[in-house]
């Protein structure tokens, strides 16, 4: 047997600093440096008396013993770049948010810190704390930090769940050619995570201008590293993508800063991505501020040595030895840090009694309660000029396929938009996709159709990344049933993004997907996913019936700066509607439902193809002597449900009935009927019914799928039935 070593193309690295390096860091940045660990140390404490003392609410996972692996990094990054962070990123945020209003020049040896320093810490521990005064009015609490200004995208409760949404603010700036570069920071737990996987192999895919910045404390809760991992060095996991690797101390602050400033510069030059790994240790337990030791999981012998290690201790002694500080300077920095903090402090809290009183929450600074659901959607200003169309608007008509319409009012987007792209699997294959929903754009714009590997977690992380930098991604998910493998990225990121960050973060993205119901796919491609994502108040979702409908509801959600999902029912794609001759620029908008068959003894209330099946059934209604009247939802999100419409059909008729392909248990029917059974419960003669598909994954086998599927037959008894009044 003959074997050949491979070799990696990139680099792979353990650094260090060597005496004399720290005199190539410019002085001010090293007391910067020097000044950012301070303040985290005394802020981190701060924030553990005051959890202490039942002032923070949640859990309070503290940055001591990590402070130089965010000082140093950041300080190395211009202000414009951006970063996401995990669970444990206060010291991130803050080191970013001072970065950002502290001119470069400011002295923290000699200079008052400014009024804007101050300001930025009591707003990071006004959030922490839950206030309206913090960054996300006290949504986020102390592990959903945000603040565009500067440039934090977004820290994560979620162990890797930030990883996907920094690489689409990474692909945004590549898109863009802005030169700034994204550094996505999470801890040692999340390398085991698919979405860090999806994200690292789609940077390197791409050539993403990022750092993955692998802050490894050595243990997750109470687990070792080593005990989670199968590789002993962390960064080793960059070779699989094709991106340098360092691993570096995150004690050694000049060794950090010089690898940081390095790997930002190839970056801003075109390199490839980079994935820095540091070796840091948090000197109290997972959250709050015992020690590990208390717990069992290590030793106290282990937490001295390692508090021994402390840059907090070597790095003063380090500039004091170079000759870049006096005793006295560090003293006076200090005394600053301390005094800003306790400033923070006391803007936020009362201490009832005297000094020695524990502190209680400023009442004045919590919330107002009516301010619950702000932000929880778009309150609707991007829309407010838009003008509204109807069929009846236009005299000249000509047929089109519904594939055929989706491609062409997203090409009509991307031609007077140049922040539309399209991305999703094969989207640029096959000259227009997998069904001809992108068919002509890949040859118009071929940088931006782009195909994604199998990850729908990475890209749909990517997309929301990309939206929250001011790109609005459509983005196809090929069977609704893959929506579950992304599940984290689309209902615990991006359906929840806008409210949990305060509402400083709109959320523009179109999703897209089909509904393979009755194509022998099997119990994993042939899911109706309306009830899932109904679950989740921050997605408005979309069924259009019709290539009209479907034209004027795509520019709506273009123009909305929330989350919409597009449900496709695979059967419309080749069948011909009319469409204005002439535009495809008319809007149709969310919320309002369309009565296509009046009638009075019976409303049935359908969405996607459902509706054109119910009318192709009229004439056996008529048969049967029963007058239906017929209802298409077209907008399917609960808060934007056009009870009115069906409230007023129910006057008339008196009986409803909802009719949907879903499955039994994934059907959104009883949570309309539940709706109306509120509100227009007068006006009912008779229960509610819900009409679905056998409450089982759809079977492979023809005459198994045929049993399980709704079929007309059954539609027909049903309502008939409603009419009658014999349910």
């Amino acid at each position: 047997m003959n074997h050949t070593k491979l070799n990696h193309s990139v680099r792979w690295d353990r650094v260090c600093s060597q005496p004399g390096d720290l005199a190539r860091i410019p002085r001010l940045q090293s007391l910067r440096i020097l000044f950012d660990m301070m303040l985290i140390r005394e802020f981190e404490h701060a924030v553990l008396r005051l959890k202490e003392a039942d002032c923070v609410w949640g859990p309070v996972h503290s940055s001591v013993g990590q402070e130089a692996a965010a000082a140093a990094s950041i300080r190395a990054l211009r202000a414009s770049d951006r970063m996401s962070g995990s669970h444990r990123a206060h010291h991130q945020f803050l080191s970013k948010v001072l970065g950002a209003v502290l001119d470069d020049e400011w002295d923290p040896a000699a200079d008052e810190l400014p009024a804007a320093g101050v300001e930025a810490v009591r707003r990071t521990l006004g959030e922490i704390m839950g206030l309206r005064i913090g960054y996300c009015g006290g949504r986020g609490g102390s592990m959903h930090l945000r603040s565009a200004e500067a440039g934090v995208l977004g820290t994560n409760a979620i162990v890797a769940g930030g990883v996907p949404l920094a690489t689409g603010a990474a692909y945004a700036q590549q898109y863009r050619r802005t030169g700034d570069i994204v550094v996505s920071y999470f801890g040692d737990g999340a390398v085991n995570q698919g979405a860090f996987h999806e994200a690292c192999n789609l940077a390197g895919v791409w050539n993403l201008p990022i750092i993955f910045c692998i802050e490894n404390n050595l243990y997750a809760v109470g687990t070792r590293a080593e005990e989670a991992t199968a590789v002993d060095v962390l960064s080793q996991r960059a070779l699989a993508y094709n991106m340098n690797a360092v691993t570096v101390d995150g004690n050694d602050v000049v060794a950090l800063y010089e690898t940081m400033r390095l790997a930002a510069e190839e970056l801003r030059a075109g390199g490839r991505p980079w994935m820095v790994e540091v070796l840091c240790y948090r000197l109290y337990h997972h959250g709050g501020g015992a020690a590990g030791s208390a717990y069992g999981y290590r030793s106290r012998e282990e937490e001295e040595a390692q508090r021994e290690r402390d840059a907090l201790s070597r790095y003063p002694a380090d500039l004091r030895e170079a000759g870049l500080v006096s005793e006295t300077e560090i003293d006076a920095m200090q005394e600053k840090a301390a005094a800003c903090v306790q400033r923070a402090v006391e803007a936020c809290t009362d201490v009832a009694g005297g000094d020695t009183a524990a502190p209680a929450v400023k009442p004045d600074l919590w919330p107002s309660p009516e301010e619950l659901e702000v932000g929880l959607r778009s309150a609707g200003g991007e829309l407010a000029d838009i003008t509204y169309s109807r069929r009846s608007d236009f005299s000249d008509f000509h047929p089109i396929t519904y594939s055929a319409a989706i491609a062409g009012v997203t090409g009509r987007w991307m031609e007077r938009d140049d922040s539309v792209v399209v991305i999703g699997e094969e989207v640029a294959s096959f000259g227009g996709g997998a069904y001809g929903a992108t068919k002509g754009l890949p040859k118009r714009f071929p940088d931006r159709v782009r195909n994604t590997p199998i990850s729908e977690a990475g890209f749909a992380g990517l997309a929301l990344g990309a939206s929250m930098c001011g790109m609005r991604p459509v983005v196809e998910i090929m069977f609704p049933d893959f929506a579950l493998v992304a599940a984290d990225q689309l209902f615990n990121q991006i359906a929840k993004a806008r409210h949990m960050y305060g509402g400083t973060t709109d959320v523009s993205l179109v999703a897209r997907t089909r509904i393979a119901t009755g194509c022998g796919y099997g119990g994993q491609h042939s899911m109706d996913p309306v009830a899932l994502f109904a679950l989740f108040p921050g997605w408005r979702i979309v069924a259009p019936g019709t290539a009209f409908d479907y034209v004027g509801l795509f520019n709506t959600a273009m123009q909305s700066n929330d989350p919409v999902i597009f449900l496709e029912h695979h059967t419309l794609y080749g069948q011909e509607f009319d469409v204005p001759a002439d535009t495809l620029d008319y809007y149709l908008p969310f919320g309002r439902a369309e009565v296509l068959e009046e009638g009075t003894d019976v409303t049935v209330v359908g969405y996607g193809a459902m509706p054109g099946r119910l009318r192709r059934l009229a004439t056996v209604f008529a048969e049967q002597d029963v007058s239906v009247e017929i209802v298409d939802l077209r907008t399917v999100d609960l808060p934007s449900l056009d009870l009115a419409c069906i409230g007023h059909s129910l006057k008339k008729t008196g009986a409803v009935v909802t009719v949907e392909e879903a499955a039994a248990s994934q059907a959104i029917g009883p949570r309309i009927t539940s709706a109306l059974s509120l509100h227009y419960f007068d006006e009912l003669d008779g229960p509610c019914y819900n009409l679905t598909s056998a409450d089982v994954p759809n079977p492979v086998s023809r005459a198994l799928e045929a049993a399980a599927m709704l079929d007309d037959e059954q539609i027909v008894r049903t309502v008939v039935q409603a009419a009658r009044r014999q349910l």
